[in-house]
């Protein structure tokens, strides 16, 4: 299977009362290219609009890319796609395809208005004239009240140019670094808002072939057909948020359309699993988590909201965004990995990006972040999800839990219980910057650690790939360190990362 990166139809710098979505999900590609793609590459390529975002490849990790096909394999324990890329197969556990379903419903119906534009903001991407934004952008609210601002004028002002040609997640080398086709065509999974009643009317405004005849979820009917949560057709009780103008000028100085966009071929025709803004998110959150480490609980709470806020929409499921997670870990360790990329690139935009806020503070960054209001979201008006919490962000400490929840969305083990840690190799790198003075292995038990228990769905422990899902970067990132003689013993997390000596 050939890798690509994904292709995106940039946002609208002013209102557009009809016509297709200007947002495009991450690493579509439309069902009548599916052969193509995996026949001749090249032309898929050419054929979806699905083009390299790097220039030509310069570093060992821009050709030796993570496989996501087989970090996201678990999936296959729960659904076999018919192999045809046409969004059919079957379900090999109704629990757990129940879980996702509900909470996906659960979360598009019970999130505020306020929650439905932030989701929209989050599914915006980048313009040719740069009027727009994109999620490398809205996650600055992660940053806190004066650095997130002064983080946005950067990057709108072309302050920060290596800063932005790694993160962002249109084109940035890190930010866009994996895209999603290749594995969304490979698990063919439909969309939550898709029907599964195959003759459901269509959609007024809808592309013909979204029309519900062409693309359904009719595969899933029989697990939906008497739930409190779908019809009695079986089709989820799916809200679709509508368009709307953004003038609030947060992280644009014009005015910006934005939708869903539902109706649009590339959506509608688009595996759900794995989740392409969901990697998108992570890809350019965890990037600016390891350049600003002093924030990078809150920069990944933030995160974890980018990736929810695509069930927000009713687009994505909870495994949906689960995958998108494990892509961006996958994608941004391999890059911290690459000693020449990190040296050339990745370190001089994080030297960059101090040396300005430290500026605009006009202080010392832990003193600007001590005189701030830090990060804090609730996206549900207090409501807790089935078998979870309100996920309520405050402080670092509930950035950190919430987080944590966002690892597994409440769903019960699958798998086998009590494994030993299984970190995959090059994951240690993504500490490099938080704990700097500790040695590979020592980052990598920091990390082993904190990891949340085997079993859960995706988790593929006892793998030679070992398992991304399991890794909890915000817990590690927020850990407190005791080393004696050689050895690391995390003995807290969610505070401030430091290492003292036993």
């Amino acid at each position: 299977m050939f890798n690509s990166a994904s292709a995106r139809v940039p946002a609208q710098a002013s209102p557009q009362p009809q016509g297709p979505s200007r947002t495009r999900r991450l690493g579509v590609v439309a069902m009548t290219t599916v052969a193509l793609a995996v026949a001749t590459p090249a032309a898929a390529m050419a054929a979806t609009g699905d083009t390299a975002a790097a220039p030509a490849p310069s570093y060992l990790s821009d050709t030796a890319k993570p496989n996501l096909t087989t970090a996201l394999n678990g999936y296959l324990k729960f659904w076999k796609p018919s192999g045809k890329n046409n969004l059919h197969g079957k379900v090999l556990n109704k629990k757990v395809a129940a879980r996702d379903d509900q909470l996906a419903v659960w979360i598009n119906r019970n999130a505020t208005k306020a929650e439905q534009f932030k989701a929209l903001q989050d599914s915006t991407y980048q313009n040719a004239d740069g009027t727009a934004y994109d999620e490398s952008v809205t996650v600055s609210t992660g940053l806190g009240s004066i650095i997130g601002p002064l983080y946005v004028k950067g990057r709108n002002s072309g302050a920060l140019p290596k800063t932005s040609a790694l993160i962002n997640s249109t084109n940035g080398t890190s930010g866009a670094f994996l895209g999603t086709s290749e594995a969304k065509a490979a698990f063919s999974h439909p969309r939550p808002y898709l029907p599964s009643n195959a003759n459901a009317a269509a959609v007024a405004g809808d592309d013909a072939a979204c029309a519900p005849s062409k693309v359904n979820g009719s595969s899933l009917k029989a697990i939906r057909v008497g739930k409190s949560y779908a019809t009695s057709k079986g089709n989820l009780k799916i809200v679709r948020v509508k368009n709307v103008n953004d003038a609030t000028h947060k992280f644009s100085s014009k005015d910006v359309f934005l939708s869903a966009g539902y109706g649009s071929t590339g959506l509608c025709t688009g595996g759900s699993f794995p989740s392409g803004h969901g990697t998108s998110a992570y890809q350019a959150g965890i990037t600016l988590a390891t350049l600003v480490p002093e924030l990078a609980p809150e920069i990944l709470a933030r995160t974890s909201e980018q990736g929810n806020n695509r069930i927000v929409l009713g687009v994505h499921y909870p495994m949906d965004v689960m995958g998108g997670r494990i892509a961006g870990e996958a994608a941004i360790a391999a890059r911290w990995s690459d000693k020449s990329y990190r040296t050339k690139v990745l370190l001089p935009a994080r030297a960059e990006l101090l040396s300005y806020l430290k500026k605009g503070c006009k202080t010392t960054l832990a003193k600007c972040i001590a005189k701030q209001k830090t990060y804090s979201s609730n996206p549900y008006g207090g409501k807790k999800l089935p078998g979870g919490t309100a996920q309520v962000v405050k402080n670092r400490k509930t950035a950190v839990a919430v987080y944590k929840e966002r690892l597994t969305y409440g769903f019960a083990i699958t798998g086998k219980k009590k494994l030993a840690a299984s970190v995959p190799a090059g994951a240690g790198n993504l500490l490099l910057t938080t704990f700097p003075k500790l040695t590979a292995a020592q980052r990598t038990s920091i990390l082993a650690q904190t990891e949340i228990a085997s079993g859960y769905p995706l988790d593929t422990s006892g793998t030679k790939t070992k398992s991304w899902q399991r890794l909890n970067l915000a817990a590690a990132m927020s850990a407190t360190v005791k080393l004696s003689k050689g050895k690391v013993k995390v003995v807290s997390t969610g505070g401030k990362a430091k290492v003292v000596k036993g």
